[in-house]
């Protein structure tokens, strides 16, 4: 989506944008998506949907800083999760749900790994403007997540398959019945996420980050971050991007393979069509399905792949792969400081702590990561890394190829006994 900025009315500044907390007892001010409105203007401010989205919080954690191997004071934490839903999904959500009511849909769809129904769900049943349909895979989406989609009463169909699967029937499905569809591969997704940039900016003092890192699975986040450092750029609200870094979960890896193996690019917009053709054929005639702990990015299949390229050119980015191990040892140190998210959210710090080991991401530059989810989104996950019981570690994670916790914070053990009790306490505290 592009916009003729030269007939908007466009800020002559970014801190112009700060006037509008001033009036935050307007809903579109309040909002964490809308007060930007002047930077995604598709429609008049009026007609923009909010339920108090991009509350967020950018945090320096010097904890997380150590773990990494950035200097202190150089390591930031942008924590979605404090978003009405739990994830940064309601950044988009509220913009597409805006597109949504102004053509007139009655009914919304979605495929989803589990942040995209909870918010969908949330939307429908806060503003009752339509009704939520949603498509997961069997056994593939986290329960904290399944029971917000089942308490907002959206309609949950459940598929044999994965998500790539529950994406290509979402769509045909929306095609057929004529209902709006709001994964991602929508660009007014997109616009709305691009507001996650503007308020890690707001936060920095407008000042520019040095990389912005990023969990991989659509790859709607790295799409949206790429076109809003463009079109600052481009307006001159900022004198330089920052570099992004796209992390993906080692067993949901396709955006690594394509770009650090087989060398796909950009290209100036013609990226090759028979390289991405040809990988999914193979992925397919062997079989391969996503697979990873991180069950908001398990997906093989990224619906913005073309855009997230552009995003990579824009921004002179690096993609990675992070190990399920990594990402879990990663959520330990973020909780540790305060911060408990998803699995899949702490892949940005694995990924940076993996980039600053080579070298390509310096210790004195600045660097944010972003946890695109709560903790709470994914609690089994939590529970068994830092668990007592073998067995629920194994059944949870050990299949997943997880051996060890090595920052576990085990429960203490004791007898129903007074003196037992303070001894453990006075050991262990």
């Amino acid at each position: 989506m592009a916009y003729d900025w030269d007939r908007l009315s466009v800020p002559a500044s970014l801190p112009w944008f700060e006037e509008k907390w001033a009036r935050r007892s307007d809903p579109h001010c309040f909002s964490g998506v809308w007060r930007f409105h002047e930077l995604l203007p598709f429609v008049p401010v009026a007609d923009c949907v909010t339920i108090g989205e991009g509350q967020t919080l950018l945090q320096c954690s010097n904890g997380v800083a150590e773990y990494v191997g950035v200097s202190s004071g150089n390591l930031y934490l942008q924590y979605e999760g404090m978003n009405p839903s739990g994830s940064f999904k309601d950044n988009g959500m509220s913009a597409a749900f805006t597109h949504a009511r102004f053509v007139g849909a009655t009914r919304a769809a979605c495929a989803s790994t589990g942040n995209t129904s909870a918010s969908l769900a949330l939307y429908c049943c806060v503003t009752k403007l339509m009704r939520a349909v949603i498509f997961v895979g069997s056994g593939k989406i986290a329960y904290g997540k399944l029971s917000q989609a089942l308490d907002y009463g959206a309609l949950t169909v459940q598929i044999a398959g994965d998500f790539d699967d529950a994406m290509a029937r979402v769509k045909e499905v929306s095609s057929k019945l004529g209902i709006y569809l709001v994964n991602s591969v929508n660009p007014f997704r997109l616009e709305g996420q691009k507001t996650i940039m503007l308020r890690v900016l707001e936060a920095l003092r407008w000042e520019v980050p040095d990389w912005i890192v990023v969990p991989g699975g659509n790859l709607g986040n790295s799409s949206a971050f790429g076109k809003a450092f463009y079109e600052l750029k481009e307006l001159g609200l900022i004198d330089r991007v920052p570099r992004l870094a796209i992390i993906n979960a080692a067993g949901a890896n396709t955006l690594h393979r394509l770009v650090d193996e087989e060398g796909l690019v950009w290209n100036g917009g013609r990226p090759d069509a028979r390289l991405i053709q040809k990988f999914y054929q193979t992925m397919d005639s062997e079989g391969r399905r996503a697979s990873t702990i991180a069950s908001a990015i398990e997906i093989n299949r990224p619906v913005n792949l073309e855009k997230c390229l552009r995003a990579l050119d824009v921004c002179d980015g690096v993609v990675r792969e992070v190990t399920d191990q990594e990402m879990l040892d990663a959520k330990a140190q973020v909780g540790a400081g305060g911060l408990g998210c998803e699995p899949a959210s702490a892949a940005s710090v694995a990924g940076t702590k993996q980039l600053v080991q080579e070298g390509v991401i310096g210790r004195n530059e600045r660097v944010v990561c972003i946890l695109t989810g709560h903790q709470l989104k994914d609690p089994t996950a939590t529970v068994a890394y830092h668990t007592t019981d073998q067995q629920l570690f194994n059944d949870v994670l050990g299949k997943r190829g997880v051996r060890r916790a090595a920052f576990a914070n085990r429960a203490v053990v004791v007898p129903n006994d007074l003196d037992e009790i303070i001894k453990a306490i006075q050991l262990y505290s």
